[in-house]
């Protein structure tokens, strides 16, 4: 099975979903990982361009501690616009060149608007990129695939209709996260904040309700035809 899952910022989905993405990657299944947004507005100090080829290093350095195929939009933060018909064709494109199985992206009630941006953009470009004559930079059509919202920051406003069990997988999603120097650095320095146990409160909170140590939720994008009978979830 070929999984997508595409994501807001850098960081974004070892925060939401690194421990099921390496799960099915334990299980033999291919990952690929699509930032949207480059991540060149994260930082108070780092300028820029300067910012945008480091999250980009750190995101494939965490990628590679899971086997996980990691690509980038290389759109700039605080410029994601779910009308944009360019923007979605990006989303299309790596659609197409990855004819995933399953997809993961953000909730449309996460907490910021790139995020939600993102979130509009996936599902909009998951249903173009399935017209055979609708032309973007990458030929060919995609199957309509059925979509899985991510957990938002905190869990905030997310009621989960389905668990993973990360118990085995949850140091990596740790290791993958403190790849990302970039971010948890600054946080716990200047603003205090040890984002990795922000983290592991989460998915221990998850877990609590699913019965295991830790675990990501997630829901279904319920739209026609995006729904199936089958198991996606590892």
């Amino acid at each position: 099975m070929k999984v997508l899952a595409i994501g807001c910022h850098p960081d974004d989905i070892e925060v939401a979903c690194a421990g099921t993405m390496a799960k099915y990657v334990k299980e033999g299944h291919s990952v690929t990982v699509c930032h949207v947004a480059n991540g060149n507005l994260g930082h108070a100090i780092i300028p820029p361009d300067e910012l945008r080829d480091m999250r980009r290093e750190e995101a494939r350095r965490a990628g590679s501690l899971a086997g996980i195929k990691v690509i980038t939009c290389d759109i700039g933060d605080v410029l994601l616009y779910a009308e944009d018909k360019a923007q979605r064709d990006k989303v299309v494109d790596v659609i197409r060149a990855e004819q995933p199985d399953v997809i993961f992206t953000h909730s449309p009630n996460d907490y910021m608007p790139d995020h939600t941006a993102v979130s509009k953009l996936v599902f909009d470009a998951s249903f173009a990129a399935s017209v055979p004559h609708y032309q973007t930079g990458v030929a060919g059509a995609a199957e309509l695939t059925p979509i899985y919202y991510m957990d938002t920051l905190a869990g905030v406003n997310f009621m989960p209709t389905e668990y993973v069990d990360i118990s085995d997988t949850f140091e990596l999603k740790l290791e993958m996260l403190e790849c990302h120097e970039s971010q948890m650095k600054w946080m716990r320095d200047h603003d205090h904040i040890d984002f990795a146990d922000f983290v592991r409160t989460c998915a221990k909170f998850r877990g609590l309700q699913s019965g295991v140590p830790y675990a990501e939720a997630f829901c279904k994008c319920y739209a026609w035809p995006k729904i199936t009978t089958k198991n996606l979830l590892p």
